[in-house]
């Protein structure tokens, strides 16, 4: 194993994140700030390690993520398999995500989507039915955004398509966002006029 590599594969990406992607850091921020601030919800979605990543992410905006304060409104249609197994069971599994979608989503609200393969079939499905319900729908996706970025409002995408490299991203650009999200939010609620 040469760790160096390893590192090296990792920071070239976040240099590129750095350089290169601010206008799109800005707009997923400004997105999940001003669903938040209208009083809708967050919802999360991803398969595997991506999965793994909307739980996470859920968590940081229902918890906390840096600041003391009330919870802001989030969920992610990963988490509960008696959910996941009868939809599956009865729909297949291309419709796990979609018919959660159906059943909690509402419009204005944002559906946000991880995946590195960016082809996986039950993550279009629902943000199709997302899109037909007046939901927003973003991404943080791999191989250069597959089929999935076809079916979203707006993505940001890579060109590589490896699980580790693509979910450590995401959840470097998810952390990076969520502090400012917070802020604002902090600030909004606390009576600050001047949020942006």
């Amino acid at each position: 194993m040469d760790y160096e590599i390893e590192f090296k594969k990792r920071t070239a990406i976040f240099d590129d994140i750095a350089n290169n992607r601010s206008k799109d850091l800005k707009h997923l921020s400004n997105l999940i700030f001003n669903t938040i601030k209208s009083g809708n919800k967050i919802m999360t979605v991803g398969n595997g390690g991506s999965a793994a990543n909307a739980q996470h992410i859920t968590g940081d905006i229902i918890g906390r993520y840096k600041i003391e304060r009330s919870g802001f409104p989030a969920i992610s249609l990963t988490v509960d398999p008696s959910v996941m197994t009868a939809t599956a069971n009865d729909y297949g599994y291309e419709n796990v995500f979609a018919r959660q979608v159906e059943g909690l989503g509402n419009e204005n609200d944002l559906l946000i989507v991880l995946s590195s393969s960016a082809h996986s079939e039950n993550i279009v499905r629902a943000a199709h039915k997302a899109n037909e319900m007046g939901i927003q729908t973003v991404g943080v996706l791999g191989n250069t955004g597959g089929t999935i970025a076809e079916a979203l409002d707006y993505s940001i995408n890579f060109a590589f398509k490896e699980s580790d490299l693509v979910e450590e991203a995401a959840m470097t650009i998810f952390h990076i966002i969520l502090i400012e999200v917070e802020q604002k939010l902090v600030k909004l609620r606390e009576g600050d006029g001047n949020v942006n």
